[in-house]
């Protein structure tokens, strides 16, 4: 155990957050909390973190956070450096300062050694150098550089000082730097938001090779399937523990309210006809021992609560278009997009009807290929054209960032001033804002406040071509679910940006990908896409392997197994080779003269080291062509 929580209550001022919180994090579980948008997560966050205390319990009871083993707490607050002219290379080389560490302790040892050797210097070098190798001091480098890249920097961009950065990457810059800490507990609250998927993938497999332990709170439902080992939700201040990812939580919630519904149900029929009996025969002489025996048995019960209806809640979307549009809806013939240089070329015809899911990098024109069709930019070639009859309804990520003062219910009629108050009530109640909520100033709504109110507005327009950027963005589960079901629905065109494959899935009848200078159209949907890119990538490496083997002369079967057996033998001798050369090496490491030469005896280390990764790839290819025979 490295954290647990027992009976967490939070508190502030009357409203009760958070109430008998039992929650407990274990070595290297990987844990998703997940709930409705302001049902608590980030608090129960802010409370391991220790940014939050616990409420002190009115009636007594005890409750308590307890670490064991004072672990480290990764979690990502606001972001913000110490000095901001260091590089985003050495900003995020910081999570390996041990590391680094020991490397100029290193350093300063050889140096020492240089001008007066000893055995007491040359031991203490030895250790850290043990120490160095332990915690894969050889591969850090690789590692940071990966990361770097998968999150989407470029190889000039890794020297550039972080105040050239906005705020957009610097919160990337500071999560890779958090990930690569490797805390004991990490916690991360949205990791997949503003991420590709391409950046997706590549967190999913190391957070499943995480050894530590890991936290998430996420909307993202693959995500969470890919990772997880364990489910809790809150909801209505309560938690609940579920085992498996989040598919298996979703399908054990369900069966669980199932079961304790039809317990409650028989038992309040044995109820009933138990105090059917009691009322029965109370009153007569001869059966009043009976009617008392049926009443203890009774209360002897345990009581099974009615179960609670889920928390589905969710915004009513559904929607026809005005009139029908023509059966081109769009066409770009060589379109060539960007802002001072080009990013991509597409070509791309879509019909009524369609549902195109656009997928690719950040960076790589997705955005900008939206903007264009919407004449927000201008495009830099080719051509484009949009249908008659064509009425679009737009969503950015942007529009919805609204700074303006007035009331959601302000905003909202001064747009469509020709609606009654009761037609504008009613479809800002379609959309949750409720009662008093329509008086709110709208920059003070939360994210997926601003998300609903932006799509109540696009949707009161009842357009036939849909371009949707990002919009599932700052929405919980069953906000992602409504937007489905409505996009599944919609009898009219939709072009959408999204990053959320299990979205992707649910909505595309075809995919844009863009990829580095190029852009191609899968037509039938995102599983299509994912066959496609699979047989792709199969086939380059079938070709880069027959390609190779037509450079070598041997062409028939005899030949090819002369070859063979060639190499294998080649192989044997490089490995004897090697052997030879690791034992001669260690020998040397041993001696009198080199123990006292530093230099020589790093020289050594480093040759000794290369020759046993090496000899372990002789191993490895000769075990594979031996397999074969």
């Amino acid at each position: 155990m490295l954290l647990k929580i027992t009976n967490g209550c939070v508190a502030f001022g009357t409203n009760i957050v958070l109430s008998g919180i039992d929650f407990e994090i274990n070595k290297g579980e990987k844990i998703a909390l997940v709930g409705r948008n302001g049902s608590g997560k980030t608090t129960l966050l802010k409370l391991m973190i220790g940014e939050y205390e616990l409420t002190k319990l009115d009636n007594g009871e005890d409750s308590s956070i307890i670490k064991s083993g004072n672990p480290t707490i990764g979690y990502l607050r606001q972001v913000t450096f110490e000095d901001e002219t260091v590089t985003l290379e050495d900003e995020v080389k910081k999570a390996y300062k041990e590391l680094i560490d020991i490397e100029n302790r290193m350093e300063k040892l050889l140096r020492e050694l240089e001008s007066d050797p000893n055995d007491k210097t040359l031991i203490k070098y030895s250790e850290l150098q043990e120490r160095y190798k332990l915690l894969d001091g050889y591969e850090y480098k690789k590692e940071y550089e990966m990361a770097i890249k998968q999150f989407g920097f470029t190889g000039e961009e890794k020297i550039k000082p972080l105040s050239d950065f906005s705020g957009g990457q610097r919160t990337k810059i500071a999560f890779i730097k958090l990930l690569l800490s490797k805390p004991d507990i990490l916690l991360l609250d949205e990791p997949t938001n503003h991420l590709d998927i391409d950046a997706i993938e590549w967190l999913e497999e190391y957070l499943k090779t995480y050894k530590n332990a890991v936290v998430i709170v996420s909307h993202d439902r693959e995500f969470l399937d890919k990772i997880v080992s364990s489910v809790y939700e809150i909801e209505r201040g309560k938690i609940k523990k579920y085992s498996g990812n989040y598919s298996a939580f979703a399908v054990k919630k369900r069966i669980d309210w199932e079961v304790q519904q039809k317990e409650y149900i028989a038992q309040q029929r044995e109820i009933a006809r138990l105090s059917g009996l009691v009322d029965r025969f109370r009153y007569k002489a001869s059966k009043a021992a009976m009617a008392q025996s049926k009443l203890k048995q009774i209360e002897r019960m345990d009581i099974v609560e009615a179960p609670e209806a889920a928390d589905t809640k969710s915004f009513h979307a559904g929607f026809e278009p005005e009139y029908q549009s023509v059966k081109l809806v769009l066409s770009a013939r060589d379109l060539i997009i960007g802002y001072d240089e080009p990013l991509s070329s597409i070509t791309v015809k879509i019909m009524r009807g369609d549902k195109v899911g656009i997928i690719g990098g950040n960076g790589l024109g997705k955005s900008t290929f939206v903007k264009t069709i919407m004449g927000k930019i201008p495009a830099l070639g080719g051509t484009f054209s949009v249908g008659e009859r064509v009425k679009i309804g737009y969503f950015d990520q942007q529009m919805a960032q609204y700074k303006s003062g007035k009331s959601v219910l302000d905003e909202y009629w001064d747009e469509f001033p020709q609606l009654t108050q009761t037609e504008v009530r009613s479809a800002l109640g379609a959309f949750l804002f409720t009662q008093d909520d329509v008086f709110k100033p709208v920059n003070a709504l939360s994210g997926g406040e601003k998300v609903r109110l932006e799509l109540c507005k696009i949707l009161q327009r009842r357009p036939n071509f849909l371009i949707l950027d990002e919009p599932t963005n700052h929405m919980d589960i069953i906000g992602k679910e409504t937007l489905e079901k409505m996009l599944q629905n919609y009898m009219g065109t939709l072009l959408f940006v999204a990053h959320d494959r299990y979205f992707i899935k649910q909505i595309a009848s075809s995919i844009l990908v863009f990829e580095e200078n190029d852009v191609t159209y899968y037509p039938y949907g995102y599983e299509f896409y994912l066959e496609q890119a699979a047989k792709k990538s199969t086939e380059e490496k079938d070709n880069a392997v027959k390609e190779k083997r037509e450079k070598k002369s041997y062409t028939t079967p005899a030949k090819e197994k002369a070859r063979r057996e060639a190499r294998l033998k080649k192989l044997e001798a490089l490995l004897a080779e090697c052997d030879e050369k690791i034992t001669k090496l260690k020998a040397e490491l041993e001696s009198e003269d080199v123990i006292s030469d530093y230099i020589r005896l790093t020289e050594l280390q480093a040759e000794l080291f290369e020759q046993e990764e090496l000899s372990l790839e002789y191993l490895e290819e000769w075990d594979s062509l031996s397999t074969d025979f």
